[in-house]
C-alpha cells in the first residue's frame, strides 16, 4: 500500500507522529493509501523551514518571481492527465471534471504572471514642499491554506499562486482524504524554480489546523470548507492576531422566471446540480420555479433527466459523474434525503437504491429530485453537498428573490430569464455574494475575486483577483522630503498638514 509523506524543505518527509489516515478509491471503497497527520512540532518545523526561505524569496524582483509561475504553469498543463488520474483516483469525480478542477488552478496561474503590475504601490510627486509620497505592497511572510477535499488541485492554487507570487511564503495543509495532487503541485513547483521552503504540504486533521491557528509566525491563514470549520478557523485564527479568510458553505438557488427557456434552464440544472455528484460550494441545489404551472412544467422535465443520469466509476468517459469521496459522506447525504422523505416533501426521483455492478463497496448515488420543499425544512436550511436537487415553488418575482436573501448562506445564486429588466433588478436586490444571469454556476475568472455573503464567508477580503493580492501583502507608506539645505529653525509641536 502507497505512503504518503509531508514535502518539507523541498522533498518528502515521513510523517514522525505515528498517526495515519485513510486515502480511500470511492470507486471501489478500498483503502489505496496512507497518509501521516502532523504533529505540532511537524507543523512547526515547516514554519521555521519557510522563516528562512521567505526573507530570501522575498528579495527576488517581481518579474523573476513570475518566470517561476510561468514555469510553473508550463509544468502543469505538461503533467495534466497525470494529475487528473490522480486526482479522479482519490476524489472520485470524473477525468474531465478533474481536468476542469486542474484548468480553474492554471487560470490563477496565469493571473499570478501578471505579479509586477499587480504589486505596484501608489506614488504622488510634490504632495508639500519638497515632499513625495509614496506607497509599497510587501508580501506578509509566512502563511498558511487550509484547503477542502472537493477541489484539491484548484483551491491551494487559488491560494499560494497569489501568496508565493507577491513573495510569501505558504504551508498548505489539504484535506487528508485527498492529499496526493497537492503533494505533486508542491514537487512541480519546486521543478519550475521556486526555492525550497517557498511552498510546503503538511498533511494532518485537527491538530495540524490548530497548530497553524495558533503559530505566532504565520501571519494568515486562508480556509475553503464547511461554515461551522470557517467560523472556527476565522474566530481562532483572528484571536491569535491572525488575518483570516475563510469560505464557508453554501445553498445556491437559481430562480426560474416564466418567461425562460425551460429546455435550456432543464440542461443547466442537471449539470449544476448533479455534477461532481453535488459536491461543490457552488452546486445548484434550490430550483424556484416563480408560479405553481411553470413548477409542475420544470419537474416534468427534470424528472426523466434525472433518472437517467449516468452514474459511473470515473474513468468512464460518458459518466455524468462518479462515486462521493467517502462512505461517511455518503452516509451524511442519505440521512438528507431521509429526512426529506419524513419532513414531507416530494420524492420524485429516488437515488437511495443505486448499485454499481462490480462496484458494490464504492460510494455511489444515484440522483434524488425533491418537489414542494418549503423553507421550513431542515434539509432546505443545510447544505447537503450531494447528488440531491430541491424544488421550492415561489408564487412571484418577490417571494424568488425572499429565498436566497433570507437564507443564512449566501455564496451563488442564478436567475433564468428573458427580461433584462427583471435580471437587473434581481442581481442589485438579493442578498448574495456572486450572481448568474443564465448562468448557473457564476464562479468569477482568475482577475476577479471569489466570495460569499453571509455565512458563506468570514472575513473582509476574497479569494484570488485583486482581493488575492491585497490578503497577501501589507502596504506601507513612506512620506520623504529632501531638504535643500540648512537645519529649521524652529521645533514644530503641531501635527504636519500641507495648508
Amino acid at each position: 500500500m502507497k505512503e504518503y509523506s509531508h514535502f518539507i524543505a523541498g522533498g518528502p518527509v515521513k510523517g514522525a507522529s505515528g498517526r495515519f489516515g485513510d486515502v480511500f478509491n470511492p470507486a471501489t471503497g478500498e483503502v489505496q493509501a496512507r497518509v501521516p497527520l502532523a504533529s505540532r512540532a511537524e507543523l512547526r518545523k515547516a514554519v521555521e523551514v519557510a522563516l528562512k526561505a521567505q526573507s530570501e524569496w522575498a528579495a527576488v524582483n517581481p518579474q523573476r518571481r513570475a518566470r517561476v509561475m510561468f514555469n510553473f504553469k508550463a509544468l502543469v498543463e505538461k503533467n495534466m492527465d497525470e494529475l487528473a488520474g490522480l486526482l479522479s483516483s482519490e476524489h472520485g469525480k470524473t477525468i474531465a471534471d478533474s481536468k476542469g478542477d486542474i484548468q480553474r488552478g492554471v487560470e490563477i496561474i496565469e493571473f499570478a504572471c501578471g505579479i509586477p503590475h499587480l504589486q505596484k504601490g501608489e506614488y504622488t510627486e510634490g504632495a508639500g514642499p519638497g515632499i513625495d509620497i509614496y506607497s509599497m505592497r510587501q508580501p506578509l511572510g509566512v502563511v498558511a491554506g487550509i484547503t477542502p477535499f472537493n477541489f484539491p488541485a484548484m483551491v491551494p492554487m487559488w491560494m499560494y499562486c497569489v501568496a508565493i507570487a507577491c513573495g510569501n511564503a505558504f504551508i498548505c495543509k489539504p484535506s487528508e482524504k485527498v492529499p496526493g495532487v497537492p503533494l505533486r503541485l508542491a514537487e512541480l513547483m519546486m521543478e519550475a524554480g521556486a526555492p525550497a521552503g517557498v511552498l510546503q504540504v503538511v498533511n494532518g486533521d485537527k491538530e495540524a489546523v490548530d497548530a497553524i491557528l495558533e503559530d505566532a509566525d504565520i501571519q494568515a491563514v486562508s480556509f475553503v470548507g464547511s461554515s461551522a470549520v470557517a467560523e472556527y478557523v476565522y474566530s481562532r485564527g483572528s484571536a491569535h492576531g491572525k488575518r483570516v479568510q475563510a469560505m464557508g458553505g453554501a445553498k445556491n438557488h437559481a430562480i426560474v422566471m416564466p418567461d425562460a427557456d425551460l429546455d435550456q434552464v432543464t440542461n443547466e440544472l442537471i449539470g449544476a446540480g448533479y455534477g461532481t455528484a453535488g459536491e461543490r460550494c457552488m452546486a445548484i441545489s434550490v430550483a424556484v420555479p416563480v408560479t405553481d404551472k411553470l413548477a409542475d412544467a420544470l419537474v416534468a422535465k427534470l424528472k426523466p433527466r434525472v433518472e437517467a443520469l449516468k452514474v459511473a466509476p470515473p474513468t468512464d468517459p460518458d459518466a455524468a459523474y462518479g462515486p462521493l469521496v467517502t462512505a461517511e459522506h455518503r452516509r451524511k447525504v442519505l440521512d438528507y434525503i431521509d429526512l426529506g422523505v419524513k419532513e414531507g416533501a416530494e420524492l420524485v426521483v429516488d437515488g437511495r437504491g443505486f448499485r454499481m455492478q462490480g462496484y458494490e463497496k464504492g460510494f455511489f448515488l444515484g440522483g434524488s429530485l425533491f418537489d414542494r420543499v418549503t423553507p421550513a425544512m431542515k434539509t432546505y436550511k443545510d447544505e447537503i453537498f450531494g447528488p440531491v436537487l430541491q424544488i421550492v415553488r415561489a408564487k412571484d418575482f418577490d417571494e424568488a428573490i425572499s429565498l436566497p436573501s433570507k437564507h443564512q448562506y449566501g455564496n451563488g445564486v442564478a436567475i433564468f430569464t428573458r427580461d433584462g429588466d427583471a435580471a437587473r433588478e434581481f442581481a442589485s436586490r438579493v442578498n448574495v455574494g456572486m450572481v448568474g444571469i443564465n448562468v448557473p454556476i457564476p464562479v468569477p475568472l482568475s482577475y476577479h475575486t471569489f466570495g460569499g455573503w453571509k455565512r458563506s464567508a468570514f472575513g473582509d477580503l476574497n479569494q484570488h483577483g485583486p482581493d488575492g493580492v491585497r490578503f497577501y501583502t501589507r502596504i506601507k507608506t513612506i512620506t520623504a522630503r529632501w531638504p535643500k539645505g540648512g537645519v529649521r529653525e524652529n521645533t514644530n509641536f503641531v501635527i504636519p498638514t500641507m495648508k
